[in-house]
């Protein structure tokens, strides 16, 4: 019981700082030399970061064609959002949809693979998705991405609100959009069928002989984690009014596997964490030289070697030792 309820009280401890920490970012981020547009992106990214870790740390299975579904739903929301109707949550509705829905028709086709084989099939798909973006330049702009779309003003029947063009107001509407993207995530973690990702990711072998249909369950998994990582994508292309096929390459994937692994992949939270550590040093670094990717680089190598469980991992593990 006192062991149950220090970790309830670290739980809430952990929540308490975190939450504060985000609701007071548009405060205590200009003194320290930041910007709310950095703190938004830091949210939209975390999140995109958290939906590869649903699937990386919490079901065992790596991804390196993630991206694809974050540029559909940057597509998707710019799409509706310039040839449907103007409006915000049509617009996230349809990023959603188009990304999860894309993957999961990729996930039926690779839930039966595993490892590198899994990695190499969707950075596959991933990369075709990249080239119809680009290519397809009559629909998606080409190489110059998409653009004459904005995000609209939110209507509640005849009045028309219009919150989001500042950024400050912005950022709490991507930050209502993450509390209830990290609620839906954290609900499905911890339902028995969350429990069942995590004993496929601790044995597979042992959890067939249980009779758990693994396929299937990885499957549902990696079509879940597509339409969190589609719902990013569409918050990203709001934020920066803009979308382009480089949002869909596995690079972009890689640096997602980056952030949940700087962070610490089988924590909830980590992936937060290092999306908020990648992205404060890409605008810092980028400013001062155009090799800032290797410092970037360098990071990961030294987190990857000294702290193996991610930056969050790191207290937990010296705890437990």
């Amino acid at each position: 019981m006192n062991d149950r309820g220090e970790f309830a009280r670290r739980r809430l401890l952990t929540l308490a700082v975190v939450w504060s920490a985000l609701l007071l970012a548009p405060f205590w981020m200009p003194p320290l030399g930041g910007y709310t547009a950095l703190g938004t992106r830091v949210l939209v990214l975390g999140l995109a970061a958290m939906s590869v870790n649903f699937l990386l740390g919490f079901t065992g299975v790596l991804s390196f064609g993630h991206a694809a579904f974050f540029g559909l739903g940057a597509y998707g929301a710019g799409l509706s959002l310039k040839f449907l109707a103007t409006s915000t949550p049509l617009a996230l509705l349809c990023g959603t949809l188009l990304g999860g829905i894309c993957g999961s028709l990729l996930g039926a086709l690779c839930a039966r693979l595993r490892g590198v084989y899994f990695a190499m099939v969707t950075i596959a798909f991933g990369q075709v998705f990249y080239y119809i973006a680009f290519q397809w330049s009559s629909l998606t702009g080409g190489d110059d991405g998409l653009r004459g779309f904005e995000r609209a003003p939110l209507h509640f029947g005849p009045i028309a609100i219009d919150i989001l063009a500042r950024s400050d107001t912005f950022y709490y509407f991507v930050l209502v959009c993450l509390a209830a993207a990290v609620a839906s995530m954290g609900f499905i973690l911890r339902s028995p069928f969350g429990r069942t990702l995590i004993a496929i990711r601790e044995n597979e072998r042992r959890a067939r002989f249980l009779g758990i249909p693994v396929d299937r369950h990885i499957w549902i998994a990696f079509t879940l984690s597509c339409f969190f990582m589609g719902f990013a994508g569409a918050l990203y292309a709001l934020l920066n009014n803009f979308a382009d096929p480089r949002g869909l390459h596995f690079s972009q994937s890689g640096d997602f596997v980056m952030m949940a692994v700087m962070g610490g992949m089988r924590n909830f939270w980590g992936p937060l964490l290092g999306a908020a550590v990648f992205v404060v040093l890409q605008d810092y670094l980028s400013s001062i030289t155009v090799n800032w990717m290797s410092f970037v680089g360098m990071l990961f190598v030294a987190i990857v070697l000294f702290f193996p469980r991610g930056l969050l991992g790191f207290p937990r593990g010296r705890s437990d030792s």
